[in-house]
């Protein structure tokens, strides 16, 4: 337990795939959190104690944590969904932060950003990668915009939660890193699970041609990570699904966009999640795109029950 985080107190909401285990992290190392969720007791179930309302997360808490699908569930969290409810802003002290640990749009997130500076309320946008599996072992990298200042003012918040914070600079660019870093992996992963339905289908030992991968110019994430694992059945369940993969494309795809840059490789990543969704792996982990894939190339599998790589039964 660290001497930085013992003793302090947090707002959460969103206690899913991601906010869920962050959570725990935070309860772990001796910070108090008030969780919101929709879902009834899901903040007890990651040791949290369960605001009734929204806004309670606000209530002796120096900091509040937003983990949600989007730009659009983040902005009516922040600014209610009038008028029906008010949202965080209408709670937060002067001096209180607000995170927001989503994947937003960084024109969204700086205009929520100059919002709460005109209330005297810090906002940062703060980016995460590495997984639930990061989630879970407190090793997340993340990316950090807005200012300095308020960034240090809630280092000790990361400490439970990630190996590696970097700043990024203003309102907006540590989401901009998130949706660059994203579409990288929306990109590998769909093109290494190609390539490896291909190599199953000629035949070739999968181990092996993830060792020659691995130690040639065709290396990422995917090939060091995750194919390894699936190549012996093991999807590391739990992490982004396919459905979260192609909102995060089409959003990177909207960014770059309003940065007046080319987008001229989204298509392939775009293709091949959609695929997965609509062979009804959307809402499964994205590394499922394999089987989609494999499913449109007669039914492959890069391995079955008994570990051995061969043609799967399509039906």
């Amino acid at each position: 337990m660290s001497g930085n985080t013992a003793g302090r107190s947090v707002g959460f909401v969103g206690l899913g795939n991601m906010g869920g285990r962050m959570t725990r992290r935070l309860v772990a190392a001796g910070v108090s959190v008030t969780g919101y969720d929709l879902r009834p007791g899901q903040a007890e179930s990651v040791g949290a104690a369960a605001a009734a309302a929204l806004g309670e997360v606000c209530d002796g808490t120096s900091a509040v944590l937003l983990s949600l699908p989007d730009s659009r569930a983040v902005e009516a969290v922040v600014l209610g969904d009038r008028p029906s409810s008010d949202g965080l802003l209408d709670f937060a002290r002067p001096g209180q932060v607000l995170i927001d640990l989503s994947t937003s749009a960084p024109s969204s997130t700086r205009r929520l950003h100059d919002l709460a500076a005109e209330r005297g309320v810090g906002y940062l946008d703060a980016g995460i990668s590495g997984g639930a599996a990061a989630a879970e072992k407190g090793t997340l990298t993340i990316m950090a915009g807005g200012s300095s200042a308020v960034l240090d003012s809630v280092r000790w918040v990361f400490e439970p939660i990630a190996a590696k914070l970097v700043f990024m600079g203003a309102s907006g660019a540590g989401h901009s890193v998130k949706l660059l870093n994203n579409f990288l992996n929306a990109v590998t992963l769909a093109a290494t699970a190609e390539v490896m339905v291909a190599a199953r289908a000629a035949g070739l030992d999968l181990a092996a041609v993830l060792d020659v991968i691995n130690s040639s110019s065709g290396v990422s994430f995917a090939s060091l990570n995750r194919f390894p694992h699936i190549i012996r059945g093991d999807y590391l369940e739990g992490g982004l699904t396919s459905n979260l993969m192609t909102k995060d494309v089409v959003a990177y795809v909207d960014h770059v966009r309003e940065l007046g840059v080319p987008c001229l490789n989204a298509a392939g990543p775009l293709a091949s999640f959609g695929a997965a969704a609509n062979l009804g792996y959307g809402e499964q982990i994205s590394n499922r795109v394999v089987d989609a894939i494999g499913d449109l190339a007669g039914g492959i599998r890069l391995s079955d029950a008994t570990g051995s790589s061969e043609r799967a039964d399509a039906s």
